[in-house]
Parts: structure tokens; C-alpha cells; sequence
């Protein structure tokens, strides 16, 4: 029994389990357990049996890896374990330390008894995978702790402490250190009460009544409360039928209706999405040219070059870390701004309720105001985040070149600036990285970290290391105009300006992006960003001949200095203390102006057509950096557009969404739009990988077919 160690002592049995890092439940574990099961139920030396994770973790769930195809249902399956369990002869214990989630809690609630460690966590997550608990979670659980606090743990998916359980059946007995002795002393005392009763029944989770009075209404309450947030997502909704099916029925009968649930989500879109998402976060982590064990560099102080909204709300991501930070600025007015925009956050975040005042104190205390390069030169990381201009760049990276300790990390918050100019600054090119962070910064979770040709393995070790520090996910870019999200997104806004050309008002084109699933469309939020920044970027690449059409109406909205929400108005028109985008008279009027200067005739674009013609330019652009080997693989991309663009979580993402419409369909779409004679010329030109995929069968997430 390779993944199980057998041993008895005292009359129990100790069946020590481990497939690291995490005990997942996948076949080979599953027919090892169930062997060593079937030993100690025939072993007249042993009077019953503890199941305990080996490796400081009960078990984290089921292989997810064996969820596509037929593993997952390949017998001994996860259900057959379940049924070993509940037809033991003899008293099993589950002995839980680390985490018990999704089919490891499963495993547990299977069990006659559990002994928890206080400082385990338990939960069942299948939610956020869009599935429900499909081997007896929305059957056991509410059997255990009740209806309703089996809703609130299976519909919000987080591990919780195992302290919130004490007082529920689902916990024997709560331990605080010495678990497995722990749970041998309860299994021996087990032994002792059926010795002394051996008509005691052993007790099942299964074999509990659920007594809930007010079932129907919490019920409804519950569905009501999904339709809303979960609108999108199917799962919620089918882990409230599966838990009033648990009150209604006996146990099989509630068992049928789970697998007969279970099965439908598996196939799902939105489950294959999420799924789609579990795995590229991970994958993300995997670069190339970057062994496992490459040394990180050690980062404990940090400083940011540039005390605007940017460089603020970077050190903040810092400040909460923990770490000493420097914030510079080349003025003391600006300073003083920047300083007092840090305070003024964790006065709402004390405000709020999420802060005590002691915290922000300490996190306040480890900002460090300076008008001056020396105070930073011991700084472990320094971070440029001055305005996109490659003059202003360079002087900034000429200055930290002559002043930071040998060893420091130089990275630029650019957007799109070719990073290796900027490392050539300096006579360090192998300390120098981007590190672009999205707006507000101590908000989005997305950095991307761009790898320059010189960027040494360990600093980008270290990038990746911080990520992780400061709660972000890392996604690693090649050097190019924009990197992978911007790059992307100027095709996008391309395609959202041409159609404005063509007779869509900018309200239609986000309402209708926003109807596929945006948190936001590009004429928002471009205002939320800044008009101007886009409106710089693109006299650059006017003036560099990266750009050979105008973007006419955006240049002359920012010519009349309508940046966005933070002068009151962009695209839309903005109120003093309101938010909200209002449709614009003003840009209405420019519209119309454009459109009649150049002769054109406008026509009413359907919104099928808006959200093609928008989605289809990333899923484009998206297939060249690919090509181009900018983005290591598609599910990196879709990461960037999921964490930073606000696309559509239950979609997967640009690439994921292609490949679960096909290749050959999107191709084929792509075709009809570039039958649109006002169309940008040669748009529509599939890039070479996504033309050779579709022709082949294939994907952009698993290549040929």
C-alpha cells in the first residue's frame, strides 16, 4: 500500500496516508485507503482504526486533475470509498490537522468520529470550481451542523476554522497539540463503550434526521439571495436543491439527487471555466528559463519613486505587508499629497470596520516621506512609477543606478515602455524588471512582471516571490509596446472607436460589453483610468509610426480636457459625488460633428456584433503574443484579462472563451466582420496560430487537437 502505512498499536490501527502536497484523492490514493480499510476490518488485532494524513494535512480534496474525462468516476471511485466507510464493522476515526476541504471533509463526515487538531481548517469549496460537493457533502454536512450552516459553508467555498465547528457533531473533539494520540486515546475509549454495549450502533452522519422547522423559508431565502449575487452561476443554486433534498429524503435518495446534479455542472461552461482558472493560476508560476529552485534575492525594504495615485497606492501594498517603505518625491507639496492620500486610506479602512486604529497606526509607521535619492540607496527594491515618458525614465534610472546598494532591484511601473531602454539606463540591466501594477493599485490583483532581455533568473525569482507577498497574481511578459494586457487592449479600444465611427454610441458599446459579462466597458473605463493616459500613449505611437490611424474623436475628447472622472468628465458626464456615468450632450455633439465632417454613413450595430467585434480583437492580438512568445501560454493571458480587465470570471477568460466556442467558429466569425468595408483594413487577419489551430482542431489553452 504505497500511499498508506499500516500499523497497530494498542488495538488500533493507524492508517497514515500521504500523496503529497496536499493528500489529494485521486485513484491511486483511493485504492491504497481502501486496501489498508479492508486489512485493518480483517485484522483481529485491531479493534478500530484512525485515518491520519502523514504529511501534516488531512486532505485537501479530490484530484482535480481527474475531473476531465472519466477519472474522476474510475472505480474505486470516491463514492465507493465513502460506502467502504459507512459499512465498517469497526469504530474509524478521522484524525484532521492542516485542511480538510471539499472530498477530504467528504472523507471525514464519512467517518464514524472525528478528532480535529484547533488549528485545522474545513470547508468544502466546490462552489468556486462551479460544482457542488459531489461525494455526500450536501447530504452529511447538514446532517451534522444543520441547514442553515451548511448553506453558508458550502455557498461561500472558504476553508473556515475548525473552532466554529466545536460545539456541532461534525467535531468529537477538539485538540489542541498532540493529534494522533489524541485520536488513538478516543478510539480506545470507543473500543471500551462497545465492549461494555456491543449492541451500540455505530453512529453514520447518514443515518442523522435533520429537524429544521423553518426549512422552507430558509430555502428561499437562500434562493433568493443566490439569483441575485450568483446570477451568472449555476452551482449555488443546485447546492440548495441538493441540501432540501438532504431534509426531504433518505440518505440514498438525497445521494442520487446529488450525483444527478453533480454531473450536468461537471460539463458545464462555467465549471470547465473555473476549473480553466484553478489551473492557469498555478501554471503562471511555471516560467521558462526559471528552475524551481532559483534563489530569491532578500527583499525587506522597498522604495517608490513617485508619490501620485500609481505610487501610493503601490506603497500601500507594502505598508500592509509589513515592510519598511520609502515614498520619494522631487517636491514637498507633492509629497505632502501623497503622504496624506496613504493616511486618508487607512482612515476609511478604520472608518469601514476593517482596521482597528492600532493596525493603521503601525502601517503609517513604516512609511518613509523623503524628498531625497540617498535616504533609499539601502532599499532592497526600488520601484519607478513617474509619468510615461521615456525622458522622465531615464533620468530617474540614471539617478538610481549611481546611488542604489549593488544587488538592489530596479523596476518600472510602465505600461508600456520598451523595458529594456529602460534597463539600459543603467550599467545593472540584470537588476532592472517591470513590475506594472493596475489601478487602483492596492486594489487589483494583477502584476504583470515583465522579463527584460537581461533580467537575471534570481530578480525575477524575487518578482514572483513578492507577488505572492503582497496578495497579486504574477503574470510573467516579454518586452514589447504594451506587454500583454495593454497590448491587447489597444485592438480592443480600436475596434470600440471604430464602431462609434460607424453609428454605436459609446453607452451602447458598454452596455452591450457589459451584458456579456464586463465588469465594465471600454468607454467607463477608460474614464475611470484617464483619458489622457491613452491619449499620451498614442502620440507616441503617432509619432512612431506604431499607430497610422487617428483615433480622431478620443484625441479631440481629451483636447478638450475631458480626462475622465477625475475632471468631472470624459465619455460621460460626471456629478460632484456621483460616480455614476451620465450620457454626455457634449460628446453626443463631438460625435456627430466627426461623423459629418468625414461623410460617413452610420448604421445601427446589433449587439452581438459589438461584443464580437470587441472580444474577437483581444482573442486576436492575444493569438500573436502568443506567437510572438511574449505571454508563455494562453491560460497566462486569460489570467491578465481576469484579474485586471474585469473579463468575465465564468468565461475563463479571452483565450478560454475562443477555445469553448472553437477555433473554426471564431475564424469564421472573424471572416463576416472583415466583410465590413468600413472596417480598419486587414483587422480581421487571423494571426498565423489561431488560423493554424482552427484549421487543425485545436486550442489556444491545449495547442493541436
Amino acid at each position: 500500500m504505497g500511499h498508506v502505512e499500516y500499523s497497530v498499536k494498542d488495538g488500533i490501527a493507524v492508517l497514515a496516508f500521504q500523496l503529497p502536497p496536499v493528500n489529494s484523492l485521486s485513484h491511486a490514493l483511493r485504492v491504497d485507503l481502501i486496501a489498508a480499510i479492508d486489512r485493518a476490518i480483517a485484522d483481529p488485532a485491531a479493534a478500530a482504526m484512525v485515518l491520519i494524513g502523514a504529511n501534516g494535512t488531512f486532505c485537501a480534496g479530490a484530484d482535480i486533475k481527474e475531473f476531465s474525462g472519466t477519472g474522476m468516476w474510475r472505480e474505486p471511485h470516491i463514492l465507493n470509498l465513502m460506502s467502504v466507510l459507512d459499512d465498517s464493522p469497526k469504530p474509524v476515526v478521522a484524525a484532521i490537522e492542516g485542511v480538510a476541504l471539499g472530498g477530504g471533509l467528504e472523507l471525514a463526515m464519512a467517518c464514524h468520529y472525528r478528532v480535529v487538531l484547533a488549528s485545522a481548517k474545513l470547508g468544502l469549496p466546490e462552489v468556486k470550481l462551479g460544482l457542488i460537493p459531489g461525494a455526500g457533502g450536501t447530504q452529511r454536512l447538514p446532517r451534522l451542523i444543520g441547514v442553515e450552516a451548511a448553506l453558508n459553508v458550502m455557498l461561500a467555498g472558504e476553508p473556515l476554522p475548525a473552532t466554529l465547528f466545536a460545539k456541532t457533531p461534525l467535531i468529537d473533539r477538539l485538540v489542541e497539540k498532540n493529534l494522533l494520540d489524541a485520536a488513538m486515546a478516543f478510539a480506545g475509549e470507543v473500543v471500551d463503550a462497545r465492549r461494555a454495549d456491543a449492541a451500540t450502533l455505530l453512529p453514520r452522519a447518514r443515518d442523522r434526521k435533520i429537524e429544521e422547522p423553518n426549512l422552507e423559508a430558509l430555502l428561499q431565502f437562500a434562493r433568493n439571495t443566490v439569483r441575485t449575487a450568483f446570477k451568472e452561476y449555476p452551482a449555488p443554486l443546485a447546492i440548495i436543491d441538493a441540501v432540501q433534498a438532504a431534509a426531504k429524503l433518505p440518505f440514498e435518495q438525497g445521494m442520487v439527487e446529488e450525483r444527478r446534479m453533480f454531473e450536468p455542472l461537471m460539463a458545464s461552461p462555467v465549471s470547465k471555466a473555473l476549473r480553466h482558472i484553478f489551473f492557469a493560476e498555478r501554471a503562471a508560476q511555471r516560467v521558462e528559463g526559471l528552475p524551481p529552485k532559483t534563489p530569491a534575492r532578500q527583499l525587506e525594504s522597498v522604495a517608490i519613486i513617485g508619490a501620485g495615485t500609481m505610487g501610493t497606492g503601490i506603497a500601500i501594498n507594502f505598508l500592509n505587508a509589513g515592510l519598511p517603505t520609502w515614498l520619494l518625491e522631487v517636491g514637498q507639496e507633492a509629497l505632502e499629497r501623497g503622504v496624506a492620500r496613504v493616511r486618508e486610506f487607512y482612515a476609511g479602512q478604520v472608518k469601514k470596520g476593517r482596521m482597528d486604529p492600532t493596525k493603521a497606526e503601525s502601517r503609517m509607521a513604516l512609511l518613509k516621506p523623503t524628498l531625497a535619492y540617498t535616504d533609499i540607496a539601502n532599499a532592497d527594491l526600488v520601484i519607478e512609477a513617474v509619468f510615461e515618458d521615456m525622458g522622465v525614465k531615464e533620468k530617474v534610472f540614471r539617478q538610481l543606478d549611481a546611488i542604489m546598494k549593488p544587488g538592489a532591484i530596479l523596476a518600472t511601473n510602465t505600461s508600456t515602455l520598451d523595458v529594456d531602454r529602460i534597463a539600459a539606463f543603467t550599467g545593472r540591466p540584470q537588476d532592472v524588471l517591470g513590475l506594472h501594477f493596475f489601478s487602483p493599485a492596492n486594489v487589483m490583483k494583477l502584476l504583470e512582471v515583465v522579463r527584460g532581455a537581461k533580467t537575471a533568473p534570481e530578480v525575477l525569482a524575487s518578482a514572483l516571490g513578492l507577488a505572492k507577498l503582497i496578495r497579486k497574481t504574477a503574470v510573467v511578459s516579454g518586452v514589447c509596446d504594451g506587454f500583454i494586457g495593454n497590448r491587447m487592449i489597444n485592438q480592443y479600444f480600436a475596434q470600440a472607436l471604430q464602431m462609434v465611427d460607424e453609428g454605436a454610441s459609446p453607452q451602447q458599446i458598454d452596455a452591450a460589453i457589459e451584458g456579456f459579462g464586463f465588469a465594465m466597458g471600454p468607454f467607463r473605463m477608460s474614464d475611470l483610468a484617464g483619458n489622457d493616459i491613452s491619449y499620451h500613449i498614442r502620440q507616441r505611437q503617432y509619432a512612431e509610426g506604431k499607430l497610422k490611424q487617428r483615433a480622431a474623436i478620443a484625441d479631440k475628447l481629451c483636447e478638450l480636457g475631458r480626462h475622465g472622472q477625475k475632471t468631472g468628465a470624459g465619455w460621460y458626464d460626471y456629478r460632484p459625488g456621483d460616480r455614476n456615468a451620465h450620457p454626455s450632450p457634449v460628446v453626443d455633439k463631438l460625435i456627430a460633428d466627426e461623423r459629418a465632417e468625414a461623410g460617413a454613413t452610420v448604421r445601427k450595430l446589433p449587439q452581438e456584433e459589438i461584443v464580437d467585434r470587441l472580444v474577437f480583437a483581444l482573442v486576436n492580438e492575444g493569438a500573436r503574443i502568443l506567437e510572438e512568445g511574449i505571454a508563455q501560454r494562453a491560460s497566462d493571458i486569460d489570467l491578465v484579462y481576469l484579474t485586471g480587465y474585469g473579463f468575465p470570471i465564468w468565461r475563463g477568460g479571452p483565450m478560454q472563451y475562443a477555445d469553448s466556442l472553437g477555433l473554426y467558429a471564431v475564424v469564421r466569425r472573424m471572416g463576416r466582420l472583415a466583410a465590413n468595408p468600413r472596417d480598419i483594413p486587414g483587422f480581421w487577419v487571423p494571426a498565423p496560430r489561431l488560423a493554424r489551430l482552427a484549421a487543425e482542431g485545436g486550442s489556444l489553452n491545449g495547442g493541436a487537437a
